[in-house]
C-alpha cells in the first residue's frame, strides 16, 4: 500500500515556502494526516508540477544502442529516407527503446509524454503497437500520449491512410500530420484527410508544420479554417510553425491572433537551425505555448537528453531573453504550457491536482532554468520515484522486465 506523503518546506513554482501533502495520489489540503503518512524534507527546494514533454519520438531514439554514424544528408526528405533504413537495418524495437527514453526523462522529472510515433507502408503500425506497450507498463506514473504519424507522408504511399486508422483503433490517441505542401504536395487533400480522420473517431490533431514563410501562413490557414469548422477549439496543435518566424510583423501578429482565436496550440523546440518563433508575442496574444525534445539522439540528430527544465533555458537562449522574469516564463511553458497544449485537466499543485512534482534545488525559478540542477527528487501519484537524481533501482528494474 502506498502511503501518504507530506512535502514540508517546498516552495511551489519559487514562491513562498509552505507544505504539500498528496492523499491518494493527488494534491490534498493537508488537514489531519493519518497514521499511515510519509513526510519528507523539502528543504526549501522549488517544487513544480511534473514537466511536460510536448513534443517527441520515442519509437526512434537509440538510446542504450550503439553509435549511430550520422552522414545523412541535409535536407529533410534526406533524413526521412535515412530514417526508413535504419528502422530496418538497427533493429530499433520500439517498446524497448521507447521505454529506456520514459526512464532517462523520469529521471528529470517528465511525467507527461507526447510522442509522434511513425506510421508508414514499410512497418505498418509497429512502433505504434511497442509504444501502446510502454504506455500500459507505465500507466500511473508517466502518461504518454501517442500520435499516429505517417512521417513519409500519405497521399503519395497508397495505403498509409488505412494504417492511420489502424493505428488509432490499436491505441493511438492523436491524429497527426507532416508538411502538407512541401512533403504531401497537396495541402488541401491532407488537411481534409487528417482532420477527417478527427472527426471521425473523435481525436484531437497534432501537425508537423516546417513549411516556410508565405507557404506555411496559407497551410495555417487552412488548419485554423478546419479547426473552427469541426469545434476543435483546444484540441488542435502545430508543432515547429517555423513559418511563424519568417513573417512581416503585420502577417505574423494577424496569424498568431487567428491561432489563439481558434484554440490552437503551437509547440516549439527553439531550434537553433530554424527561424526564432516570436515566444513573447505568441504568449501577450493568450496562444498556448508549448515545447517538446523533438527526436533524442536517434538517426536524425545526435543530441538531447529529454530534459524540460533545461529545454526551457533553450528556448530562452534562442529568443535572446536574460531577465528573470522571462527565464520564469519559458520553465511554465514547459510544465503549464505543454498541460494545456496537450489536454491535461489535473495538472498543477493545488488540491484535486494528479500527484506528480519534481523537487528542484535552486533559489529562484530563473536560477533553476540557467543552471538546471541535475540531483532532483520526482513523485509520481504520492511515491518519490526519483531521489536526488537516482532512480529507485526496484523501480527501474520492474519497468525495464516490461521491455
Amino acid at each position: 500500500m502506498i502511503k501518504d506523503l507530506l512535502i514540508r518546506n517546498v516552495r511551489p513554482m519559487g514562491g513562498a515556502a509552505t507544505d504539500l501533502y498528496i492523499r491518494d495520489g493527488r494534491v490534498a489540503e493537508p488537514g489531519n494526516p493519518d497514521t499511515t503518512v510519509r513526510e519528507i524534507d523539502g528543504r526549501g527546494q522549488i517544487a513544480l508540477p511534473g514537466l511536460v514533454e510536448a513534443h517527441t519520438h520515442l519509437d526512434k531514439t537509440l538510446i542504450g544502442m550503439d553509435w549511430f554514424e550520422n552522414r545523412v544528408g541535409p535536407t529533410r526528405n534526406d533524413r526521412i529516407l535515412a530514417d526508413r533504413k535504419a528502422k530496418r537495418e538497427l533493429g530499433i524495437d520500439a517498446r524497448r527503446q521507447s521505454a529506456r527514453q520514459v526512464m532517462q526523462t523520469l529521471a528529470f522529472g517528465v511525467t507527461h509524454i507526447r510522442s509522434h510515433v511513425d506510421v508508414d507502408t514499410e512497418i505498418g503500425i509497429a512502433n505504434v503497437e511497442g509504444v501502446v506497450g510502454t504506455r500500459e507498463a507505465f500507466r500511473g506514473l508517466v502518461d504518454v500520449q501517442i500520435v499516429a504519424f505517417p512521417q513519409s507522408g500519405m497521399l503519395g504511399r497508397e495505403g498509409t491512410l488505412a494504417l492511420m486508422e489502424d493505428a488509432i483503433e490499436a491505441g493511438a490517441d492523436i491524429v497527426g500530420g507532416i508538411d502538407p505542401a512541401t512533403i504531401e504536395r497537396d495541402p488541401v487533400r491532407h488537411l481534409d484527410a487528417i482532420f477527417a480522420l478527427a472527426d471521425k473517431y473523435a481525436k484531437p490533431v497534432d501537425i508537423h508544420l516546417h513549411e516556410p514563410g508565405e507557404l506555411g501562413a496559407f497551410c495555417l490557414e487552412l488548419i485554423v479554417e478546419r479547426a473552427r469548422a469541426l469545434s476543435l477549439q483546444g484540441r488542435v496543435m502545430v508543432s515547429h510553425a517555423y513559418c511563424l518566424g519568417m513573417l512581416e510583423a503585420q502577417r505574423q501578429r494577424s496569424l498568431i491572433d487567428a491561432l489563439a482565436a481558434a484554440g490552437i496550440a503551437v509547440m516549439t523546440v527553439g531550434s537553433p537551425s530554424a527561424p526564432a518563433v516570436p515566444l513573447g508575442l505568441m504568449r501577450q496574444s493568450g496562444l498556448v505555448v508549448a515545447s517538446g525534445s523533438d527526436g533524442i539522439q536517434g538517426t536524425w540528430e545526435p543530441w538531447g537528453s529529454g530534459d524540460m527544465l533545461e529545454r526551457a533555458k533553450y528556448l530562452a537562449q534562442r529568443n535572446g531573453m536574460t531577465n528573470d522574469a522571462d527565464l520564469e516564463e519559458t520553465a511554465r511553458i514547459c510544465c503549464f504550457g505543454g498541460a494545456e497544449a496537450i489536454g491535461l485537466t489535473d495538472y498543477g499543485l493545488t488540491p484535486g491536482c494528479r500527484g506528480d512534482l519534481v523537487l528542484i534545488d535552486a533559489r529562484t525559478l530563473a536560477e533553476a532554468v540557467a543552471i538546471t540542477p541535475r540531483n532532483r527528487t520526482v513523485i509520481c501519484r504520492g511515491r518519490v520515484v526519483v531521489n536526488d537524481g537516482i532512480l529507485d533501482s526496484q523501480f527501474c528494474d520492474e519497468k525495464q522486465r516490461g521491455a
